[in-house]
């Protein structure tokens, strides 16, 4: 039996893992977040994983905020970088597998086509430094069995995320203004926690490998709001509006599709269409 620590485990894709992980007889799971495991710290880490015999680690922490991290710069490299230094260094030495969830916001959005996993990261806000330092020190280590997804505008029943936040206020305001002009791909984490649950036993590479992984389809964030209003028979109007009409902190990719055959091909997966996982992730 496979013993996996879940780390981030209260988050969205570590909390769809947890909802999964009933269907998954011969794994043994040993969930953490940052109260009962603190990944910043190697020496916790190393006493945690050697008590427990952990034989794979799923790393869904992270430090999510983007705007807030234009601010935590320290906090955001600490978790996002320093802290996969630390798993990738003791999944070395222990010789465990390794999934590192990383972004798309790694990259700087100017592509004219979907990003495949080679292409030159050059992230634009502090949140896409913090990712790209922790795959670089994964990289870099390199582990054996150990791989990286990156992944993309991800959403969940749990959690903080676009489509609650479209769904409260739609319930709450005749109008909601949202920009059209970021384009990329949504992401259902329970597909993402069903793939990465999948293929743990069929990882086996001997350098780190990076994967892309969101539901299949391009949209805008007002092309995703107006089908979470539709799909919530919602009577809210949705404008259409730039991004500098709406500005944040941190500057956002305006194109970051993410191409996703490697996954595919190498791991035999079919990706639902983002439509019939919103539909699924509202149905509930």
């Amino acid at each position: 039996m496979l013993k996996i620590l879940v780390t981030g485990a209260n988050g969205q894709l570590g909390s769809e893992i947890k909802y999964l992980a009933n269907n998954y007889k011969n794994y043994l799971f040993v969930f953490t977040d940052r109260d009962e495991l603190d990944i910043s710290r190697y020496d916790d880490i190393e006493k945690f994983v050697n008590e427990n015999k952990i034989d794979a680690i799923i790393n869904c922490g992270a430090y999510t905020a983007v705007d807030r991290a234009e601010d935590e710069k320290e906090i955001a490299n600490l978790i996002n970088g320093t802290a996969i230094k630390h798993l990738a260094e003791i999944s070395k030495s222990l010789k465990i597998k390794l999934i590192h969830v990383s972004t798309d916001y790694i990259f700087d959005g100017k592509n004219y086509k979907p990003y495949i996993e080679t292409d030159l990261p050059n992230p634009i806000g502090a949140y896409g430094k913090s990712k790209l330092i922790g795959e670089e020190y994964l990289l870099n280590i390199n582990p054996v069995n150990s791989i990286i997804i990156r992944t993309s505008w991800v959403y969940s029943q749990f959690g903080n995320n676009f489509v609650k936040t479209i769904l409260k206020y739609g319930k709450e305001r005749e109008n909601l203004r949202v920009v059209y002009d970021q384009i990329g791909t949504p992401t259902y984490a329970r597909d993402l926690a069903k793939v990465i649950l999948d293929i743990v036993p069929k990882i086996n590479n001997d350098e780190v490998e990076i994967y892309n992984y969101s539901n299949e389809g391009a949209i805008s964030w007002f092309d995703f709001a107006k089908e979470i209003v539709k799909m919530s028979k919602l009577n809210t109007r949705i404008e259409p509006i730039e991004s500098f009409e709406y500005p944040t902190k941190a500057k956002r990719p305006f194109y970051s599709v993410l191409n996703k055959r490697k996954i595919k091909e190498t791991f035999g997966i079919e990706i639902p269409y983002w439509k019939d996982s919103l539909k699924a992730m509202l149905n509930f």
